[in-house]
């Protein structure tokens, strides 16, 4: 049995689900054998039907998990919130793992709006991103059935609402040992795709360098905000990629405006902002999302995007 040194079983919920036992892994091949480990697999997870981005018709469990291993999200492609930065951290993702998405490992993003997120719609959404794994929708009560069995979705979440209980939330999940963990979905990109092969047992016989090398870390609160919140989608001075380069943003812009900006810019679309309504339209409509950023946060923020371009 391969070993791993991360989270087991989905944690307690899922092991309370699946009726999961305690293996006793190095018993004495004399011993009395301890009983299995039973696993979450076809009589855990819905063999439900779903659709793909291109109206495809899967099994949720024969077609997209059994025997494979996989990554899983949950979005809707209206929302304004968390959705749109998790979608852009996975096409970075995607990027660091580079040929084994698709082979070793299945990324998965499944909606949590149905209802509107037809195939068609999830797969302008995907393009928008250029995001090239697979979009999943369904029937409601089909959707809700998975993310509470994957512990992402309780019974009195309302999915389209910002009182949702839904969030960045990536599930690893190796099914033919059932080994399953959960992650952060906005995580700096190679952080986890490193944490995804560690689980994985993925070997990588590259020489690493040693840790005696390593400097000293020294990251501000700004530089911090910048990377978790901003890089997948914003580059300085490296030209623009899902939004705008931010270069000389600061330069352009007051201050006051990139702070109302940064803390709702769909509050400053919807108040009729020239400036909001042409960036939502000239950025494929993808949308900034509502970071949830304090005052400070902000001022932190804007400060170190002021630093950077600043020359040196």
């Amino acid at each position: 049995m391969r070993r791993t040194a991360l989270i087991g079983v989905l944690g307690a919920f899922l092991l309370a689900g699946a009726g999961a036992t305690a293996a006793h892994d190095g018993a004495h091949p004399s011993a009395t054998p301890a009983p299995s480990v039973k696993r979450p697999g076809a009589g855990y997870f819905p063999n439900v039907e779903l659709l793909t981005q291109d109206g495809r018709a899967v099994r949720f469990y024969d077609d997209l998990l059994k025997g494979k291993s996989v990554a899983i999200a949950f979005m809707f492609t209206s929302c304004q919130d968390v959705c749109p930065l998790e979608t852009a951290n996975m096409v970075q993702l995607r990027r660091q793992l580079g040929e084994r998405a698709g082979k070793d490992i299945h990324l998965y993003s499944i909606s949590i709006d149905p209802q509107t997120d037809t195939p068609a719609a999830l797969k302008a959404y995907a393009e928008k991103f250029g995001a090239d794994w697979t979009f999943l929708t369904g029937q409601p009560e089909d959707i809700k059935l998975i993310g509470k069995k994957l512990g992402m979705i309780r019974d009195r979440d309302k999915p389209t609402s910002r009182e949702s209980h839904h969030g960045a939330i990536l599930m690893i999940g190796d099914e033919p040992t059932g080994q399953w963990t959960r992650n952060s979905a906005v995580d700096n990109p190679r952080f986890l795709a490193a944490r995804i092969g560690t689980f994985l047992g993925w070997r990588d016989n590259a020489p690493q360098r040693s840790y005696a090398e390593a400097k000293p870390l020294t990251l501000d609160n700004g530089q911090r905000l910048f990377q978790s919140k901003c890089s997948a989608c914003h580059s300085i001075g490296r030209g623009d990629r899902l939004g705008p380069d931010l270069a000389g943003v600061t330069d352009r812009r007051e201050r006051a405006w990139l702070a109302s900006y940064i803390a709702d810019s769909g509050k400053m679309r919807e108040q009729g902002d020239a400036v909001a309504i042409a960036l939502h339209n000239k950025y494929k409509k993808i949308g900034m999302p509502y970071l949830a950023l304090g005052s400070s946060d902000i001022a932190d923020l804007i400060s170190y995007l002021q630093t950077r371009s600043t020359p040196q």
